[in-house]
């Protein structure tokens, strides 16, 4: 039979990989360099070139839409149905194979899967069995902590308590969730892999029968393996199966979610004789931008080494770009954005990257402000987001106490006792008697139609927040929300989920102070003291319109806005990087950590390679965390990009510092640092500029928008903090 076809449209790597007789292959396949190309061909090869049965094949990828893709390509390549061939997640695979031995796996023959809500909502049922404190042990660190011991194969009585009290009750609870489970006939997510592999182990005749079965095993992002994924591997393996794993070191960028990088660097020790294979040649991106995305990584230690590269020529330098604050960094992406469009290209065709969720926010408000459709990939928009509307939530119960959808949303979060009775007792007691559920729970506790502990915890809710009105009423706007977030309890509340989403999320509460820091209303003809209630309702009213916007519609063409973890695996002509500063990209919780740094750098070597033809790299001069203002440094990743392959976009001069580097910065050593020549639109003043007031005294512009003498600037007093001010009532005067 002539299989040349197969290996025609191959460059020599690529045909090495497909074709190579070696029993154990581990192909190290760059960003963008065609590894599910040669996945499938692989396959096809082992079909008809060496007369592999396709049901003698396991395949194995990460996501159902990768292995439905690489399914639906083998199919097209052969020309042939192949509905029966095990190709499939690692979860879809090991449920396939408990289906069919579910007696020996210790099952029923229906068990059922448990969902990541099911799980948590057994997890409660457990632990109030067991009169666990829910403060001290909430369901959902139980839950994380669960899934985190199956991850790396452990049960109950696989870990060692150490004389901890901690412990010892997660695993009391591990072992009485594990029961309840058993009793009820479910398995979650975890098990289901976990339980295959311990199939292997205690049924040696039927682990033959497999091994002996799958003569060749494909793996599909191997450096994102954990530790039970590669113990099923390893295991299935054996010592007769061809293992071909295809993956990338430097793009191992889930650590946190449990991957580990060990497993691609240590292959060739548990595989002796195992052959690499690289694929360096890119297919996607101009040379300027592999040449520094190659840079950058190489500062990592203890790659597996390669070196991309492509016939393409050098194509345009990456561009840099130094804002003088988020706002100013937000406005230049999308103008360029919109420059983009405005030449002929989709939408689309451009995505904008951060390290951190919370950053959405101010490219959202650029993008809204210029009417520009936008999608968040993989999330929500920022007034969206779960503890976002919960904080909300709680200052729109302070600005009106008749508002029902708040208090439905908060008055058991956090966690404080009033059940579904209760709230339906209220519920009922507002229809009959034609009041606000407010108004409706001051009367359940003065009749005493609930019960004395509910009433109780009741009581303690309607006082929070006539306390906290109270203890709020003379603070302004970023410290009204400050003080919310954290006598509320939302902090604690939302840590307990554990994890980068827990991070996530406090990061998001931070942001929503900057949010209220930044707001001027735009909409009213007097604009009210930051102190004030109508100050308050006004950024209310904005946040629900911001809110009420919506994402852009599926079929519309929209920018793409994402985070650097969700972009891994796209690719788009025009990408935006943006918040390059130390602290922020990498991380804080990452640069005193040698291995926490070098995944930051993966990362940003993702970001780097998900451009194709155009990459600018943004980083800002101040940043506002926490409603203050900080002196921000560039990352080190910056500067680990050749000079010779960077652009520096100066729309102002150079920034002089002060002396200290990264320390909080001063309203006057604002004054004095920002030096800036970007002009406010057909006036006299430009950013960086120190001007006069006659009520609020010297100050320095930092922001503007519109132009003329109807623009609004953002000045930075050295008194009072920073406003925003319509230049034909604030009546400037320039400092020289």
């Amino acid at each position: 039979m002539d299989v040349s076809h197969l290996l025609d449209s191959l460059n020599d790597q690529q045909r090495n990989a497909v074709a190579n007789p070696n029993d154990h292959l581990l192909v190290l396949a760059g960003a963008g360099s065609g590894k599910t190309r040669v996945l499938v061909h692989r396959i096809a090869w082992l079909i008809e070139a060496e007369n592999i049965s396709p049901f003698a094949i396991l395949a194995v990828t990460f996501t159902n839409k990768s292995a439905r893709e690489m399914r639906g390509r083998i199919e097209e390549l052969m020309g042939l149905a192949l509905g029966g061939m095990w190709v499939g997640t690692f979860h879809g695979l090991a449920h396939r194979l408990l289906k069919q031995h579910w007696e020996e796996a210790g099952l029923i023959k229906d068990f059922q899967v448990l969902d990541s809500d099911d799980q948590l909502r057994l997890l409660k049922r457990v632990n109030r069995e067991l009169q666990i404190d829910e403060d001290r042990w909430p369901a959902k660190q139980c839950q994380w902590y669960i899934n985190g011991q199956k991850d790396e194969g452990k049960r109950p009585h696989n870990i060692d308590p150490i004389n901890d009290s901690y412990l010892k009750t997660m695993i009391q609870i591990y072992e009485a969730y594990e029961l309840a489970c058993q009793r009820g006939g479910m398995i979650d997510f975890g098990e289901i892999l976990l339980r295959a592999h311990e199939l292997w182990l205690k049924n040696p005749s039927l682990l033959e029968h497999y091994q002996r079965r799958f003569q060749h095993i494909l793996v599909d992002e191997f450096q994102d393996t954990n530790d039970i994924q590669y113990a099923w591997l390893r295991v299935l393996a054996g010592r007769a199966s061809n293992l071909m794993v295809v993956g990338d070191d430097d793009q191992s960028i889930y650590g946190w979610r449990g991957a580990k990088i060990e497993n691609i660097q240590k292959f060739n020790t548990d595989f002796p004789g195992a052959e690499l294979v690289k694929l360096e040649q890119n297919y996607r991106s101009t040379s300027n931008i592999l040449n520094a995305a190659n840079a950058l990584i190489s500062n990592n230690s203890g790659r597996l080494g390669k070196n991309l590269w492509t016939e393409d020529g050098d194509g345009e330098a990456i561009s840099l770009y130094t804002a003088l604050n988020e706002q100013d960094e937000a406005r230049f992406v999308v103008d360029r954005a919109q420059d983009w469009f405005n030449n002929g290209n989709r939408r689309s065709e451009s995505a904008i990257l951060y390290r951190s969720n919370a950053q959405s926010r101010e490219l959202e408000e650029a993008l809204l402000r210029l009417g520009m459709p936008y999608r968040i990939y993989g999330g929500q928009r920022f007034y969206e987001r779960l503890e976002i509307k919960n904080a909300i939530s709680y200052l729109r119960l302070i600005a009106n106490r008749d508002d029902d959808t708040a208090v439905e949303r908060v008055i058991n979060i956090p966690v404080r006792g009033i059940g579904g009775r209760t709230l339906e007792a209220i519920r009922k007691n507002a229809r009959e008697n034609d009041v606000s559920l407010w108004q409706a729970c001051i009367t359940c506790i003065n009749e005493s139609t609930i019960p004395l502990r509910a009433a109780n915890s009741l009581l303690k809710f309607l006082k929070l927040i006539d306390d906290l009105e109270e203890g709020t009423k003379n603070l302004e706007l970023q410290h009204k929300v400050d003080a919310i977030i954290k006598n509320t309890g939302l902090i604690p509340h939302h840590e307990k989920e554990g994890g980068e989403k827990a991070r996530t999320r406090i990061e998001n509460l931070d942001e929503l102070v900057n949010a209220a820091s930044n707001f001027e209303p735009t909409e009213l003809t007097e604009i009210p003291s930051k102190e004030s209630a109508d100050f308050l309702t006004a950024f209310l009213d904005q946040a629900a319109l911001d809110a009420g916007e919506g994402q852009a519609a599926a079929e519309e063409d929209a920018v793409q806005l994402m985070t650097l973890h969700s972009a891994k695996g796209l690719e788009f002509p025009l990408v935006f990087l943006v918040g390059l500063e130390e602290g922020l990209f990498p991380h804080k919780m990452s640069i005193d950590n040698l291995s926490g740094l070098e995944e930051e750098r993966r990362l940003c070597y993702v970001g780097v390679t998900r451009a194709m033809s155009k990459l600018y790299i943004c980083h800002t001069e101040s940043r506002r965390l926490h409603g203050e203002i900080n002196l921000c440094r560039p990352s080190r990743f910056i500067k680990e990009i050749p000079n010779d392959l960077v652009e520096e976009i100066r729309l102002k001069s150079s920034i002089s510092r002060p002396a200290v580097g990264g320390g909080r910065l001063g309203q006057n050593n604002v004054a004095k640092s920002l030096n800036g020549s970007v002009e406010v639109p057909d006036t006299d003043l430009s950013l960086g500029q120190r001007v006069l007031h006659a009520k609020f005294g010297e100050g320095v512009i930092l922001n503007y928008e519109g132009q003329g003498s109807s623009a609004r600037v953002q000045v930075s007093f050295d008194d009072v903090g920073s406003k925003w001010l319509v230049l034909s009532f604030a009546k400037l005067q320039s400092i020289i």
